[in-house]
């Protein structure tokens, strides 16, 4: 079973422009020292109490200390689905307090903190291979059982042929993806930051796609001995494509691993609910209000990263929960400073034939066009880092439509990047979590079973392995491009003629696949 800290709003309208006002939420019961989404049962100095709240699943236990804050916490058999305890909850987590000495929990330990992302590419020469590896993982593009040993020469097939345009977007913003300085610098700052509070730890960068690879970091972090490791996504809000892609290839490296296994770590699977990353947030939004004419006018459009309608309604992929309460706790905290803009969100960088999480952020802006808004403040929610969709995609194509739409002054919200509430707040939530790092690895076998304690994010991706098979195959990005005004195959028939075409190649061993060197010969 998954808790998460926050979840799904029942009550938000699925239309394309939200009110101000908030329907009520039940408040959730939180420990201030847990931070992390996960949830412990067992943990020492903890007292489990073994009656049952009201306010929580019946499946949950209320963990008490004496300092009187309670937490849920589920119960160590449960095999109910995840997706049936996602409530309307309200989940600010505060990061004040520290009812914990630091110094007794790291001791002598050497505390490591592995950042994952996704990586881009540094060159231009650097676009095709990563593609490459962006399109070999099966959690982007997933294909039938039948046709799984096409991954590969599907990925570089469709790497190859999106290349060319994929440079012309990259060349657009410098000739590559500043992600990797930007998390670099971000790592720095962290370890600064928990060095000032105390907590000698080294910061490690591990990205999916690109390099450093997290088999890089995995391999300095076995050279630096660290023997406490906290596993931090830079991805506020989980999702199966993003989070859950970087905990399966950590998982697979751990259980490989003598050292590993042996290594005490736990994972802090979203942290979108923190005061601080919703502080932060909120600044942001208010300074760059500041900028328009008219700042009450203003509509703040909040634009996150799309994700296939299949991974929520099918996969259980709790991404769009979390996404909607994250943009109702930043509306919360605006509206505490008297802030009361109207606001919508909506879903970018769709691609392929199939269903996406809707409103899509291109159709909603020019409805808001049609229906008179004149200023809009869009804001990256689910990037911490500027990146081709925000630097070339939002910045020049989403602003573009917006001016044709009728929309008169376009602002666009920074990405966190190094801001020192949200650096400091990383921090917090890495402190938070060491009484818990191997708290439930109480033998190398179940340390060997799931990479995170109770597995909240290992029984997610087993849910959504239980559910591959129903899910429409496959996601394909048939965008020929890196954004949405690239021109778009006819979808499936395109996928059909592709893998018909790749089965001839690989059957036959002749065809232009081979001559081009994409496939090997036999």
């Amino acid at each position: 079973m998954m808790m998460n800290c926050g979840a799904v709003n029942a009550t938000t309208p699925s239309s394309t422009s939200w009110s101000a006002s908030h329907s009520s939420k039940v408040p959730m019961l939180l420990p201030r020292a847990i931070c992390t989404t996960q949830r412990m049962c067992c943990v020492s100095g903890v007292h489990v109490d073994a009656s049952v709240s009201s306010n929580v699943s019946r499946n949950c236990v209320v963990a008490k200390d004496s300092s009187g804050w309670s937490g849920t916490s589920p119960s160590l058999y449960s095999k109910q689905p995840f997706n049936k305890f996602l409530l309307p909850l309200k989940a600010l987590v505060t990061s004040t307090s520290q009812d914990f000495p630091i110094a007794s929990l790291i001791g002598e330990e050497k505390v490591g903190v592995l950042l994952l992302n996704l990586g881009g590419p540094e060159t231009l020469e650097d676009v095709q291979p990563f593609l490459f590896n962006l399109f070999a993982d099966p959690d982007i593009i997933r294909l039938p059982r039948l046709f799984r040993f096409l991954q590969k020469p599907l990925a570089q097939f469709i790497s190859v042929a999106r290349a060319p345009k994929s440079k012309e977007g990259y060349a657009s913003i410098g000739g590559g993806s500043p992600l990797r300085q930007i998390t670099d610098a971000q790592a720095e700052e962290l370890r600064k930051s928990l060095w000032e509070k105390q907590v000698p730890a080294k910061v490690y960068v591990g990205m999916r796609y690109w390099h450093p690879f997290t088999e890089e970091a995995i391999e300095q972090i076995k050279r630096d001995g660290i023997t406490k490791l906290v596993v931090l996504p830079l991805y506020p809000q989980f999702s199966i494509s993003t989070s859950g892609s970087s905990l399966r290839l950590l998982e697979s490296i751990f259980r490989e691993d003598e050292y590993l296994v042996n290594m005490q770590h736990t994972v802090i699977p979203s942290w979108y609910q923190r005061e601080g990353y919703i502080k932060a947030m909120a600044n942001l939004i208010e300074k760059e209000l500041e900028k328009f004419d008219r700042p009450e006018q203003a509509m703040i459009f909040f634009s996150a990263h799309g994700v296939p309608l299949a991974y929520v309604e099918e996969a259980g992929d709790p991404y769009k929960a979390e996404m909607e309460e994250c943009v109702d706790l930043i509306i919360e905290e605006l509206e505490k400073r008297k802030i009361i803009n109207a606001y919508t969100l909506a879903y970018q960088s769709r691609v392929g034939p199939v269903e996406w999480l809707k409103p899509y952020t291109d159709e909603t802006i020019i409805e808001l066009g049609k229906k008179g808004v004149k200023r809009l403040l869009a804001v990256p929610i689910s990037f911490v880092s500027e990146h081709i969709e925000t630097l070339e995609e939002i910045d020049v194509e989403y602003k573009e439509l917006a001016l044709k739409s009728g929309i008169e002054k376009w602002g666009r919200v920074p990405a966190l990047g190094c801001e020192s509430t949200f650096i400091s707040d990383l921090a917090d939530a890495v402190i938070e979590s060491l009484p818990y790092v191997g708290a439930m690895a109480v033998s190398n076998l179940e340390a060997r079973q799931s990479l995170v304690p109770l597995g909240s994010v290992e029984e997610l991706l087993a849910v959504y392995d239980s559910k591959r098979r129903e899910l429409p195959p496959p996601v394909m990005v048939w965008e020929w491009g890196w954004t949405r005004s690239a021109e778009t195959w006819n979808g499936r028939a395109a996928m059909l003629a592709v893998l018909v075409l790749l089965v001839l190649e690989v059957t036959t061993g002749q065809g232009f696949l081979h001559q081009w060197g994409i496939l090997p010969f036999h």
